[in-house]
């Protein structure tokens, strides 16, 4: 909105220049989001407090978690109008990117919003049921996915992806990306809401890698950084640098108030929106593969819990103490800020392997 009301004075005033630099929007995006997240942060908790929107501790958890009981839940919504404002306002709203972007938090967003008022305002123990989110989240893979695959965002943008540490090899998937889109979409949203579970983590780590998506989107978006790396150019994806720059105020902003001991969950509201901004970035430049190293420990979360149920399932024993694997950790011994604290060093790690990539090529 800034950027079409003010970018246009230039003709008359040279300072508004700057409004078409993707770096000057981005810093003050991220800028924003912060602010909004700090101005309305306490407000907004205060309201959930009042209208007793609070977390329901599970049972069957960590016995030390059973303190958190009734702390306030459906944090996610100030995430998303941390993120959502200061894209529209920042942003290019003509660019197809922004819209993409915009429909995936919003969508994903709904579902979790809809899981979270089942759960702490109406009290159904199991919020939405499980085969009711899938079917949401893969209606919007579906629908992403076909945009995708019938009108692309830009001309050189196909079914074929590229693999890490190798140029000039990619897969081709043809018809069957569209559900490759709703493995990534889905696979991304629920991997963030499994590692949803302890103060500041999931949070953190979603900023992580929305600084190098952000990194990412501005070199697809440039021909000459992305010609050097011998990656795929997409003229219009510079401007998600944007909504990433949103993305990590937001983070930050939130982390504010959800480090230990936590004055707010973000709840599903938060955690389904989050894993489907990560998905639907990787997708729109590409990068559906690395995310699987840029999201590292969301992969092992994932992936701990897969083997917990596979394992109990088929030979009646349990691999780890309890799954999600940060849970494990925490019955090793290891105090809740330590596991939190490491992960987002493991988390940072694989940004930088996620990065390296590039020159490794």
């Amino acid at each position: 909105m800034l950027y079409h009301l003010l970018f246009p004075l230039s003709q008359h005033i040279s300072g508004f220049n700057l409004f078409q630099y993707i770096t000057f929007r981005t810093a003050y995006a991220t800028v924003t989001a912060m602010l909004i997240s700090f101005i309305f942060g306490a407000i907004f908790i205060q309201y959930l407090k009042k209208k007793q929107i609070q977390e329901k501790i599970r049972s069957d958890g960590p016995q030390t978690h059973l303190a958190k009981e009734g702390t306030p839940t459906m944090g996610g919504l100030l995430i998303l109008i941390s993120i959502i404002v200061p894209t529209l306002l920042w942003a290019d709203l003509t660019n197809v990117n922004i819209h993409l972007i915009l429909m995936v938090t919003v969508w994903m967003g709904i579902i979790g919003f809809i899981d979270d008022y089942l759960k702490a305002i109406k009290h159904q123990k199991k919020g939405v049921v499980a085969r009711s989110k899938f079917a949401g989240q893969i209606a919007l893979g579906v629908v992403l996915g076909s945009i995708l695959y019938f009108n692309p965002p830009d001309p050189g943008f196909t079914a074929a992806t590229g693999i890490p540490f190798f140029k000039n090899i990619f897969l081709d998937f043809g018809i069957f990306y569209i559900p490759f889109v709703v493995i990534v979409i889905t696979g991304a949203s629920n991997a963030v809401n499994l590692t949803d579970g302890l103060d500041g983590l999931a949070i953190g780590l979603v900023g992580i890698c929305a600084l190098g998506f952000g990194g990412l989107c501005y070199i697809t978006g440039r021909v000459d950084f992305s010609s050097y790396l011998n990656i795929e150019y997409f003229k219009d994806a510079g401007e998600l640098t944007i909504f990433c720059g949103a993305l990590v105020g937001a983070c930050l902003g939130f982390l504010w108030f959800n480090s230990n001991p936590a004055q707010v969950f973000m709840g599903d509201t938060g955690a389904l929106a989050l894993g489907g901004i990560l998905g639907g970035l990787a997708l729109l430049i590409k990068k559906e593969i690395l995310l699987v190293i840029m999201g590292g420990v969301f992969v092992m979360t994932a992936l701990s819990v897969i083997i917990q149920v596979l394992s109990f399932k088929l030979t009646g024993k349990r691999v780890f103490k309890m799954s999600p694997l940060h849970h494990h950790f925490e019955l090793l011994g290891w105090p809740e800020q330590k596991v939190t604290i490491r992960f987002w060093i493991l988390g940072i790690i694989f940004a930088l392997i996620s990065i390296s990539t590039l020159k490794i090529r």
